[in-house]
């Protein structure tokens, strides 16, 4: 069923755990009553173990297999010990001459079977009616009345200690903890939890009261080994202490789903499909008998409720806490991310590389082409005749300045590059007319790639300095090759 209702200044829509979900019906290891669902078998020659601790024995057996053994020993004690008493009548000839007045008897007035019953009855309960004794006259009465009496005294101690410990017991204790029907999965200071809620019902209170959880799921080792209903710990504040529990009013226990977590890689959609269950375990002193109380619960993958968040049952009346129960077990939906843990942060990091990796790129591309560019230059200077290399070095200033320039753009550096070319291939005097064509071949492809790289950047307008030098190097010239290059431009 749902509800509307107003806590602390906000309005949640109550959500039913029936109408929620579709439950799949299947074996639980633990039940909600916290009963384990175990059965042991084929103990062989084992069972006698529990012979050696019939105590515990006893009282562990359910309450109407106790009743009846109370009841059996009780009447089986009595019918043998009146059985004995009636056995010393009939073989000191006290049931034929009961009625003579001159005959002493072992037993004063008993005449058959239902009067040594009584006799006994009497004397075991200490009724004493005064009717029924023990003679002097009769030693082996007095012997059977001494073992009577350490007999029953066993038995009364056995049975009556079996019943009071079993009485006593803080399983009832456990009835007045409550667990929440449902947990759920939402996120809490940022962080993905997985909540369930407690409460106590009593107004005593749980001393060092401790809750932990275990998760029972089958699984297989990288081995091959099938591990069924493996037990694994669900950290529920171990390390901070929010495990110890102060519980005056219901508390939300919140695991928090990390790397650390068995659920790192669960998300809505897996959790359709997987197949667990969460133990839950709250121990505590109880207050007023000061024995250890253990309430159990468990839930299911179908009872883990992904986006909710539980309706808040505090409120503030006049001068106290009001706690409504009848909102302990509701939930509300809220924003929660579908993905798990582990994909958010794969999403996360996936995010922050994809940020980074343009500048990485662009700047690698950068150092790349300007090394590339800088070790053509060396090889072609190495190239030239010394009288052409002593002519580049003393002109060595102005190429570092233009690398310098070409050092903040990819294609300044591509037109200094050609400048820097162009300006080491320098006049051969005294060479032949092949080597000669080839300077100029040279010297007019470096001109066109210095044209094109310096259309798009107007290269020359900005740096005059390139102009100077072309100019200079066309004066150097010798005037045979001069005349060549103008005839071939003409």
């Amino acid at each position: 069923m749902s509800a509307v209702r107003r806590k602390f200044g906000d309005v949640y829509q109550a959500v039913d755990l029936a109408h929620c979900s579709t439950r799949r019906q299947r074996q639980r290891f633990v039940d909600k009553n916290g009963r384990c669902n175990v059965q042991h078998g084929n103990l062989g020659g084992e069972s006698s173990r529990y012979l050696s601790d019939l105590f515990t024995t006893l009282v562990d057996l359910k309450w109407r297999w106790n009743l009846l053994i109370f009841l059996l020993t009780y009447t089986v004690a009595w019918l043998v010990m009146a059985s004995m008493w009636w056995g010393i009548a009939y073989l000191r000839g006290d049931l034929h001459q009961a009625h003579d007045e001159t005959y002493s008897p072992c037993v004063a007035n008993v005449y058959n079977f239902p009067s040594a019953f009584l006799f006994f009855i009497e004397t075991e309960a200490t009724i004493g009616y005064g009717h029924r004794y023990i003679t002097e006259r009769c030693p082996e009465g007095i012997v059977l009345f001494l073992f009577q009496s350490l007999l029953g005294s066993i038995v009364d101690a056995f049975l009556i200690g079996c019943m009071f410990i079993k009485m006593s017991q803080p399983k009832k204790r456990a009835e007045t903890l409550v667990f929440s029907h449902a947990a759920v999965v939402s996120q809490r200071d940022s962080k993905l939890c997985l909540m369930f809620r407690v409460g106590n019902l009593r107004n005593s209170h749980m001393v060092s009261a401790q809750i932990r959880c275990k998760l029972i799921k089958s699984r297989q080792t990288p081995e091959g080994e099938f591990l069924p209903l493996d037990q694994c710990e669900l950290d529920v504040g171990f390390g901070t202490g929010a495990d110890q529990l102060f519980l005056v009013s219901p508390l939300t226990i919140c695991h928090e789903i990390n790397s650390k977590s068995p659920f790192f890689c669960l998300s809505q959609r897996s959790l359709r499909s997987e197949q667990f269950e969460i133990v839950v375990i709250l121990e505590g002193i109880v207050e007023t008998t000061g024995m250890t109380c253990q309430a159990r619960t468990s839930y299911t993958e179908d009872e883990v409720l992904w986006g909710h968040r539980f309706v808040p049952v505090m409120s503030l009346e006049d001068g106290f806490f009001h706690v409504d129960y009848s909102q302990f077990h509701a939930t509300f939906e809220v924003a929660t991310p579908p993905y798990s843990v582990k994909e958010q942060e794969e999403n996360l990091c996936l995010s922050s590389s994809l940020m980074n990796s343009p500048i990485s790129n662009n700047k690698s591309r950068r150092e790349q082409f300007f090394s590339l560019d800088c070790t053509d230059v060396a090889g072609e200077k190495n190239k030239l005749p010394s009288k052409f290399q002593k002519i580049s070095s003393r002109k060595e200033d102005l190429p570092r300045k233009a690398l310098r320039m070409s050092s903040s753009n990819v294609e300044k550096t591509c037109s200094t590059g050609d400048l820097l070319k162009i300006q080491q291939i320098n006049p051969i005097s005294n060479s032949k007319d092949c080597d000669e064509e080839i300077q100029l071949k040279a010297l007019k492809i470096k001109a066109e790639s210095l044209t094109l790289s310096t259309a798009h950047l107007e290269f020359q307008k900005k740096s005059p300095n390139v102009c100077t030098l072309e100019m200079k190097l066309e004066d150097n010239l010798p005037a045979k090759l001069q005349k060549m290059k103008s005839d071939h431009l003409s």
